[in-house]
């Protein structure tokens, strides 16, 4: 096993222990998100999912608690209208699960040697991306049932250089080669090459301003948003403060498409969205720095590139997610990629603030549906 893994290991339950703390201890039965478990259900995931991966699978240990195995094993994705319906009395204490989840550390933690090194990077990629799934949940949790954590103070904004960024034609690099080395997931395999013809993309996101003035031409207003005695308001992670208006719009899909059309623009494909994001500099809100969206011009970038393509909030593409030729499930996670290629998801490219650096690679991908308005989504326009 490569020496670093036990490390990496160790700072990923850091980052998901965190996130608990904040959460009321009389809230931890709470569903902030109605498509999604409830807050308990993750308390137990993480474990149940190293569990079943590394010493089920990987070593086939006996288990010592296959109620909870099986119980917190797997996460939902609801078709639109099928909500769960089970009771905060239907999961069980949280003393019992944290005692279920020392046991299986303990246990893990001296059978890891054993354990090849990629079974290990997916635990800890798994629950890197829970810390992120984590985060927009407990952001949908009322903020009196939360604990306001400390934040550092967000960077000032620079002098915008509004714009589109001419993209030559050439070649986008979608995915990676299996021979290449280090952790992918089934859908980055296999890697392919996409002409792209010449096309401009927006310098910045799509702001929260810029989306006022079409909420104010009628649109529907962004999920994040609240509007009272006739200001609007963003509901940050512990407060409502003023929408601020040079920060990136959290939108759906659909709504990033509809502004979109309304521009006479599009969303860019996941092959040019590759294709403008060559050589462009990562925002600095990433890898858990921040708790809601910076400025879009926050960050240093060179006059020709495009802004904050990595960081600062994933950003919609219009390509359906599906599999690059030469797909292949992972024999140990078959169900992680192929049970969306249903053409009802939609590829996201680049990080929000909550996304792990150990996430941001170029062939890393994301998806939803297009519809769904909790995670921290923006976009940008391109013009063919």
């Amino acid at each position: 096993m490569h020496t670093s893994l036990p490390r990496k290991l160790e700072a990923a339950r850091r980052q998901t222990d965190e996130l608990f703390p904040i959460v009321r201890s009389d809230s931890l039965y709470e569903r902030p998100i109605p498509e999604r478990h409830r807050i308990i259900f993750y308390l137990g995931h993480l474990e149940a999912f190293d569990w079943n991966l590394l010493a089920q699978y990987a070593l086939d240990l006996p288990s010592f608690h296959p109620t909870f195995d099986r119980l917190f094993a797997f996460g939902i994705d609801p078709p639109e209208g099928q909500l769960p319906n089970d009771r905060p009395s239907d999961w069980p204490e949280v003393e019992e699960v944290t005692r279920y989840n020392r046991r299986t550390r303990e246990i893990i933690d001296e059978a890891l040697p054993n354990v090849s090194d990629e079974m290990v990077c997916a635990a800890i990629e798994h629950r890197l991306m829970h810390a992120e799934t984590l985060a927009y949940i407990l952001h949908q949790l009322p903020h009196e049932r939360k604990i306001p954590q400390a934040g550092l103070p967000e960077p000032e904004p620079r002098a915008a250089r509004p714009g589109m960024i001419e993209i030559p034609a050439g070649t986008a690099q979608l995915g990676r080669c299996r021979t290449e080395g280090g952790f992918g997931w089934d859908n980055e395999y296999e890697a392919c090459a996409v002409e792209v013809p010449a096309f401009a993309i927006s310098k910045y996101k799509v702001t929260n301003g810029e989306f006022l003035e079409f909420v104010r031409a009628g649109a529907a207003a962004p999920f994040f948003w609240r509007q009272e005695g006739g200001e609007w308001l963003y509901r940050g992670m512990f407060a409502e403060v003023p929408l601020p208006l040079d920060a990136p719009v959290y939108v759906t899909k659909c709504q990033a498409e509809s502004y979109a059309n309304w521009r006479g623009l599009t969303l860019p494909s996941e092959a040019q969205f590759q294709r403008a994001s060559e050589g462009a500099p990562a925002s600095r809100n990433l890898d858990f720095r921040y708790w809601d969206p910076i400025s879009v011009t926050a960050d240093d970038t060179p006059h020709d590139a495009p802004a904050q393509m990595t960081g600062n909030g994933w950003e919609w593409t219009r390509t359906v997610f599906g599999p690059f030729p030469g797909f292949a499930p992972l024999p140990y996670y078959q169900n992680y990629s192929a049970p969306f290629f249903d053409g009802q998801h939609f590829v996201l490219k680049g990080a929000s603030p909550r996304t792990a650096q150990q996430l941001v690679r170029p062939s890393f991908r994301n998806w939803f549906r297009p519809s769904y308005p909790y995670i921290y989504a923006t976009f940008r326009l391109v013009e063919s």
